[in-house]
């Protein structure tokens, strides 16, 4: 099918839907049908955009519904990706008994 002109089909439509929905890449896609790159993001631009947006959404909705009903994991990841939550540790260093540092910023070696 290579090099002839390529006509999507409904199954062919549906397989890049579906392909597309679990990860598989454009490439892996193409040649699956025997097709080129180009050839398939120009004839199924549609189908590889839907089946990663559905696929999204649905993983999505699973993931909110985990975080609804009490799952920490569930919950922190929402948190971190979706609302910009994020871990920080904070570390204070001073000097001894808590005085400020002494910065020391070039050696004296008596000969100046």
């Amino acid at each position: 099918m290579r090099g002839s002109k390529h006509k999507p089909t409904e199954d062919s439509r549906k397989l890049v839907k579906a392909l597309s929905s679990v990860g598989i890449t454009y490439e892996d896609i193409a040649d699956k049908l025997a097709i080129c790159d180009d050839t398939l993001v120009k004839n199924y631009r549609e189908e590889l955009r839907d089946g990663r947006v559905d696929a999204n959404a649905q993983i999505g909705q699973s993931l909110f519904q985990n975080a609804k009903s009490g799952n920490t994991s569930a919950q922190m990841f929402w948190l971190k990706t979706r609302a910009g939550w994020k871990e920080t540790n904070g570390l204070e260093v001073t000097g001894l008994d808590g005085g400020a540092i002494q910065v020391i910023t070039g050696i004296d070696d008596g000969d100046s």
